[in-house]
């Protein structure tokens, strides 16, 4: 397939120049500040979100008041895939994790340009079937896996997304996208900096110790990686 780099978001930098063209006037640049939030559940989805640098949350609210992230969107994707296939209510919040700066288009645009061309449906197809697949994995981890191995991960994919080993990240964030109370990953982050793989200060973490981080992970960081190369035909090349 004939591609443009013209992005260096994932979703866009992988259509063809026609498929690009189908919605390139209706590409708006949208800041991602810290903590805002894109969309609540329940509701519909109007604009779709595609990062440049930073990364989305996707949160559920539980009945008690817990918020717990299910997946994150950076500049590997889209967020907003399946809305431009069809009109449905999120299931889940969206929540700015890292600011930085993306692409918006409205869901309807969307659509438009995935009923004019199969190749463009594909594409969203597969990318919402890989954030889809973020979700299953992460409910499985949260489930089996220990709260070290956990915060290991959203750390070590909080790091591809972002392109950087520096970032901000409030206990309370941590607690949410591990599914932990607050005492527990402050535990856990205080363990991660005696062993020197991280330095952790007010929130702001940067990641020291690279292997030792990826050895202290579960499977699911490996597993989620190599479901994005195959689903989106594409390997992250941020190996610094």
């Amino acid at each position: 397939m004939d591609t443009v780099s013209r992005s260096p978001n994932g979703f866009l930098s992988s259509l063809s120049t026609s498929d690009f063209e189908l919605i390139r006037r209706h590409l708006q640049t949208f800041d991602l500040t810290a903590d805002a939030v894109l969309s609540e559940a329940d509701e519909m989805l109007r604009r779709a979100y595609m990062p440049h640098k930073g990364v989305i949350s996707l949160v559920v609210k539980l009945a008690r008041g817990e918020h717990v992230q299910v997946a994150m969107v950076g500049r590997d994707s889209i967020f907003g895939a399946f809305a431009g296939l069809g009109e449905a209510p999120t299931l889940n919040s969206a929540v700015v994790l890292v600011p930085g700066i993306a692409s918006t288009i409205d869901v309807e645009a969307l659509r438009v340009a995935a009923g004019q061309s199969p190749t463009f449906r594909a594409a969203l197809t597969r990318h919402g079937l890989a954030v889809y697949a973020q979700i299953q994995q992460t409910a499985g981890c949260n489930a089996a896996h220990t709260v070290e191995s956990r915060l290991a991960r959203c750390l070590l994919q909080t790091r591809d997304l972002a392109r950087s080993n520096k970032f901000v990240l409030t206990q309370e964030a941590m607690a949410q996208m591990i599914g932990a109370r607050r005492n527990s990953v402050s535990l856990v982050a205080h363990t991660l900096q005696q062993a020197n793989f991280i330095h952790y200060s007010r929130g702001h973490i940067e990641i020291v110790n690279l292997d030792g981080l990826i050895k202290t992970t579960c499977e699911c960081y490996t597993t989620v990686k190599t479901l994005y190369a195959q689903l989106l035909h594409c390997q992250e090349t941020f190996n610094n």
